[in-house]
């Protein structure tokens, strides 16, 4: 079976999934150049818990965690499958671990995602939740556990966004980022794309990084893919520009 890629989606605003722009056109290109996976592992910012839980439902619920949007938004469908077997080995992988709560299904940092990298909504999904309670190095160390699915048709995505403060949302700077943030998401591209993983898991030490980041669970999924990933695979960059000043698109497609 043909080793996977992991692929970190920095997903921005909900609106994305019922809209037809450049973010979107750059996920549905850059799921064209993914084989077609057996299933989907989905580590989503919007799933953020106190101890580590994932979904074995045959048919994922929809979460609509979001506030004050149009009602279109609140229609969006994805009925894919999940994977009770996927999930099973997710308890076996972290032996006792990570539990299962089936209260959560699929959540907009995934379906906004997914009904444009993978519309037919055939491939199966399953969430792993962030836990709220572990270090930068522990979500990264969590992705390295994760490597060996992807030899077995396990497509690892981690959804969020690189550089994410709400507070500091510009709407009159649509399509642009900040200095501050251009900044940031700079550096961290930098980091990763010379291997210098120390540095993207300490993005506090870095100039603007405690700004760019106020809380942790929109750059969380970015650590586990990386953990996921090994040196020897190639990066392809995308999506890469800031929006609303205070928000990276950035994305990266390893392996």
């Amino acid at each position: 079976m043909i080793r996977m890629p992991v692929c970190f989606v920095g997903h921005g605003s909900p609106m994305n999934a019922i809209e037809e722009n450049e973010f979107t056109e750059g996920w549905k290109a850059v799921s064209k150049k993914i084989p077609t996976p057996k299933a989907i592992l989905m580590i989503s910012a919007h799933w953020y818990t106190r101890g580590s839980f994932t979904t074995d439902a045959k048919t994922p619920k929809m979460i609509y965690d979001m506030y004050g949007f149009p009602s279109e938004l609140y229609q969006v469908q994805y009925p894919c499958p999940g994977s009770p077997e996927l999930a099973k080995k997710l308890l076996a992988l972290f032996k006792g671990k990570v539990s299962i709560d089936n209260h959560w299904g699929l959540d907009h940092g995934a379906w906004s995602v997914l009904v444009h990298m993978f519309p037919k909504h055939d491939i199966p999904v399953v969430q792993l939740s962030i836990d709220g309670t572990l270090g930068m190095n522990d979500h990264y160390e969590i992705g390295r556990q994760l490597q060996s699915m992807r030899d077995e048709g396990i497509l690892i995505i981690g959804s969020g966004n690189v550089v994410h403060n709400l507070r500091q949302v510009d709407w009159n700077n649509i399509g642009r980022g900040s200095l501050w943030a251009d900044r940031f998401d700079l550096f961290v591209k930098n980091a990763i794309l010379h291997h210098e993983t120390d540095l993207v898991i300490h993005y506090e030490k870095s100039p603007g990084g405690a700004y760019a980041v106020p809380t942790p669970d929109h750059y969380a999924p970015l650590l586990y893919v990386l953990g996921a990933s090994t040196p020897d695979d190639p990066i392809q960059v995308f999506n890469e520009k800031r929006t609303m000043g205070s928000l990276s698109m950035t994305s990266y497609l390893i392996g």
